[in-house]
């Protein structure tokens, strides 16, 4: 997958594709996938990185969703649930099964928690990760060896999936364009083109270069998440906004917090949240938070109320608490949630995603979770398929391989996430005595793997390998500031760039990770 290339495929004026996504999150390059499959001439033009925004940002959770059980949301569940099993038929590089403790403090607790669990084994059916048991209070330390044991009467273990999700998103986008689909980030929709009252195309600037492209399309889908009502004004600016976003927040500590291969849920706190404490790339994740916001930045950030809510809440579940001094990393993201819509003809497949139709024939996704980012696409590619008076055309992606799936990644070692693909990595690693060398001594991430992300996974700058290509920024952000010469140095002889464009990386990626650091 090259940028190069991709452009090369979109200069002809007189091409007309069948459908053009914008957005290059989950949702898009699953839109993309799932309309290359079908036979669709398909472009996808995302404005900066794929999965730049909210779906790098997640709790790294493939699930049902527990607390959706809570509210009797029981069709959700079992759609994600769904999902959630072809996810690991299709991308087991990527998604593996995870043991979920929940403590119990109170004598109803364990009860009550695992009938519910039981309930969610059942709605799982054949496609469960695991059965749920209610555990003695000695088996839950052994699971949580660093749990509070003050009031401590057992727990509930359930099993539900953990994945990658930026690595995910970027084999997807691979996936799509071994299907012919044309992938382009740093690729911004500035203008929709109208014809005869409805959307026709795409006005896009490249982001690197400043030239502009009038694309034809049959058919236009938004799949922008939190930004799908800044898309929808380019085609109406009279339409009521439908996003009400919310914010979440994560902190990422050293294993040592919680030993072990067991994460916990807390299914209620004090103001009725869930919290999850989860292993992932030695390292624990604890999140998350659920705060309304107003703002859109590209760059979101945690606020004061939110990181004491997470160190609070840790502490209080924990033996050893948390300073912020501990806290490796912090990082927020934006959920686009559905608020309204009304005002046009709106076709809520779920009760989870929403497919909006414009009068002018633009068709907007947004809305939905990670877990069920394909059935999502499915919805929209089969209204957007009326829409553009397409061949209509089964969906195929159910059984359909995601780019480097393999069902033992663990014979790879650290290149383990790459999956199929991490043979040709190693030849890579192998070419060189200093490409097999490490960034840093507190992240097993080698130099060649640099070169591998700009030739075959469209990594365009610094933070594009560091934050998604590889997750040094969420794992550790100090060291992720004292690799970014190095990965600059590397990226310019690749991208053929001279010293102020490494300058201006090192100095860009610097200002950014700094955010991601409790001061």
């Amino acid at each position: 997958m090259k940028r190069e290339e991709m452009l090369d495929k979109i200069l002809d004026v007189n091409y007309t594709f069948d459908i053009v996504v914008i957005g290059g999150g989950a949702t898009g390059v699953g839109t993309a996938l799932e309309a290359a499959s079908r036979g669709y001439q398909t472009l996808l033009v995302e404005q900066s990185d794929f999965a730049k925004g909210t779906s790098s940002r997640s709790t790294k959770l493939v699930h049902g969703g527990v607390r959706y059980l809570q509210q009797g949301n029981i069709s959700l569940v079992l759609e994600a649930l769904k999902e959630r099993g072809i996810l690991l038929k299709n991308a087991p590089h990527l998604v593996h099964n995870l043991s979920f403790v929940v403590p119990n403090y109170d004598w109803w607790e364990g009860p009550f928690y695992g009938v519910g669990m039981k309930l969610y084994d059942l709605l799982a059916g054949k496609a469960g990760f695991g059965s749920s048991k209610i555990l003695s209070k000695e088996k839950t330390i052994e699971r949580l060896p660093t749990i509070e044991t003050d009031g401590l009467n057992g727990g509930v273990i359930y099993y539900d999936g953990q994945f990658d999700d930026s690595r995910l998103v970027i084999n997807i986008a691979q996936t799509a364009a071994e299907r012919g689909a044309v992938m382009v980030n740093y690729m911004q929709a500035a203008k929709l083109i109208h014809k005869n009252d409805m959307v026709a195309g795409l006005l896009t600037i490249d982001q690197e270069s400043g030239k502009e492209y009038e694309i034809n399309a049959k058919v236009v889908i938004n799949a922008t998440g939190v930004f799908a009502d800044q898309i929808r004004m380019l085609d109406d600016d009279t339409i009521s906004p439908m996003i009400s976003p919310s914010q979440g927040v994560h902190i990422v500590l050293d294993k040592s917090f919680l030993p072990g291969d067991s994460a916990i849920m807390v299914p209620h706190t004090d103001d009725g949240r869930v919290l999850f404490a989860i292993p992932w790339h030695d390292r624990i994740i604890v999140g998350t938070t659920d705060t309304p916001v107003n703002s859109l930045p590209i760059e979101p950030r945690p606020l004061p109320e939110e990181l004491d809510f997470l160190l609070t809440h840790t502490a209080r579940y924990l033996t050893k608490d948390p300073a912020t001094s501990d806290v490796l990393s912090v990082f927020a993201g934006l959920r686009p949630l559905v608020s309204s819509g009304e005002a046009e003809n709106t076709a809520a497949i779920s009760r989870d995603h929403t497919v909006c139709i414009s009068r002018s024939g633009l068709v907007t996704i947004t809305g939905g979770k990670w877990t069920t980012y394909r059935k999502m696409a499915e919805d929209v590619v089969d209204q957007a398929a009326v829409i553009g008076q397409l061949e209509s055309r089964p969906s195929v992606t159910e059984h359909l391989n995601i780019h480097a799936s393999h069902h033992h990644p663990d014979i790879f070692g650290e290149l383990k996430d790459y999956g199929s693909d991490a043979a040709a990595i190693k030849e890579l690693l192998d070419d060189k005595a200093e490409y097999a060398e490490y960034l840093h001594d507190k992240l097993p991430i080698r130099k060649g793997e640099v070169i591998w992300a700009v030739q075959n996974e469209m990594a365009r700058t610094v933070e594009d390998f560091l934050s998604r290509r590889r997750r040094a920024l969420l794992l550790d952000a100090r060291a992720s500031i004292e690799m970014a010469e190095d990965v600059a140095a590397i990226m310019a002889k690749e991208l053929n760039k001279n010293k102020m464009w490494k300058k201006d990386q090192v100095k860009a990626y610097q200002n950014l990770a700094e955010g991601y650091i409790i001061k």
